[in-house]
């Protein structure tokens, strides 16, 4: 069953963000979700189906797993029958693990900001499934965990809120011509 009603699903989408980042209550994160809710990100398969699964996912490596410094700021979102799609900028120093994006790695100390987009699924006015997508190459190379030779040689864009906002294009479209 899905709500047609957008501002439902922002409201409850707003709720379980609040508990994820700002309260970083993982009840109230988990009152906004199915009974079987799937949450995924993409780039590096870290997530959990099943409500148990889920809540554990969030306690052991997402709620309270974040830098201190760890903005979300929201550039545009798209709400439709059932699903919110967000386009987000997120930036932290990676100085603590962040298991979600860098799972396993230590903390490298440097700053990261990326694009994120979230497609969230509703059944009813409650959050049945998160797929959260990224550029993870440009984790990568913000963190310094591809070496600059290679990194050289690739068309990653590490400066993303300055390519989301006003920054320049990529200049490999003219042969690196400017």
């Amino acid at each position: 069953m899905t709500t047609h009603d957008p501002a439902e699903l922002e409201r409850v989408w707003e709720l379980h963000t609040t508990g994820e980042f700002a309260t970083l209550d993982l009840d109230a994160t988990m009152a906004t979700m199915t009974d079987a809710p799937e949450v995924l990100h993409v780039p590096t398969a870290m997530g959990a189906r099943g409500r148990a699964a889920v809540h554990d996912f969030y306690r052991r490596h997402f709620i309270g797993h974040n830098p201190e410094d760890f903005t979300i700021t929201t550039l545009t979102r798209t709400t439709g029958p059932g699903r919110i799609v967000d386009e987000m900028l997120v930036s932290f120093t990676h100085d603590v693990e962040v298991p979600w994006v860098l799972p396993a790695v230590p903390p490298t100390g440097r700053p990261v900001s990326i694009a994120i987009i979230a497609v969230v699924s509703f059944d009813g006015s409650l959050i049945s499934g998160e797929h959260i997508y990224w550029d993870q190459l440009s984790v990568l190379a913000q963190t310094g965990l591809i070496d600059s030779g290679t990194l050289s040689r690739l068309p990653v864009v590490t400066d993303q809120r300055a390519t989301l906002t006003d920054g320049p294009l990529n200049e490999l479209m003219d042969g690196g011509r400017a």
